[in-house]
């Protein structure tokens, strides 16, 4: 495989799969098969993975934004959990890790402990997002991708990659190969939370964004097919 330690970037609504719940256990069931499938070929795996499916700080419009992110990293710990279960279902050993402690649910994270479980062939789950406010889970993926020493960063989403405008309003759009992150940065363009694509340009970390429509796209990018698009963190 190209890459030998990955981080995987799930989104929250992935995990529904467009079902209208906040699970689809058939969709779970086909990532937890193909992960089990990268491992057996020797990739170690980390996983971060968003809310969206059941909340996002923004909802709580109202609310005090602190609290409301608060919510929503809590809400990625029960989105952790749920992957533990699939992926323990496939005979994938599993380790949730948050950022705040929340025994008896999870390990604290610990960067050393992160690195000795993926050593071992376990997947690590990072919930909690870097426990702060405000910094996405997009954000916090990449934080721990540079912590672990991932060769990638791996961004699943509900499009197959970065397009030249947005394909769903300009048919003429075409999905890019490549682009710089710091071509992401210059043009204001949304695929990438900013802040997470500067940290990945100054770690000199690659991403590449990937549709999962088909959860087979995530052994093709992990061996290194052409799929998606490479943001590549030197200009």
């Amino acid at each position: 495989m190209k890459y030998k330690r990955v981080l995987l970037k799930l989104s929250g609504e992935a995990l529904s799969a467009g079902s209208g719940k906040l699970y689809d256990d058939v969709f779970l069931s086909r990532v937890a098969k193909v992960l089990r499938k990268c491992l057996d070929e020797g990739a170690e795996i980390g996983v971060i993975v968003g809310a969206g499916n059941i909340w996002r700080g923004r909802q709580g419009k109202d609310m005090d934004p602190v609290r409301a992110d608060s919510m929503g990293m809590l809400a990625t710990v029960i989105n952790a959990i749920a992957l533990q279960d699939a992926f323990s279902h496939e005979g994938i050993d599993t380790r949730v890790m948050t950022s705040m402690e929340i025994q008896p649910y999870a390990e604290a994270y610990s960067r050393d402990r992160a690195v000795y479980h993926l050593s071992k062939g376990r997947v690590v789950i990072f919930g909690g997002g870097i426990g702060l406010p405000f910094f996405s889970t997009d954000t916090a993926g990449a934080l721990r991708a540079a912590e672990i020493g991932a060769d990638v960063m791996l961004m699943a989403k509900n499009i197959d990659g970065i397009y030249t405008a947005d394909p769903a309003k300009d048919p003429s759009a075409k999905r890019l190969a490549q682009i710089s992150c710091d071509d992401i940065l210059s043009h204001h363009l949304k695929a990438i939370d900013a802040t997470a694509t500067a940290f990945c340009m100054e770690q000199s970390i690659p991403i590449l964004v990937f549709g999962l429509a088909d959860p087979e796209n995530i052994y093709r990018a992990i061996s290194g097919d052409e799929i998606g698009t490479i943001v590549n963190p030197n200009a």
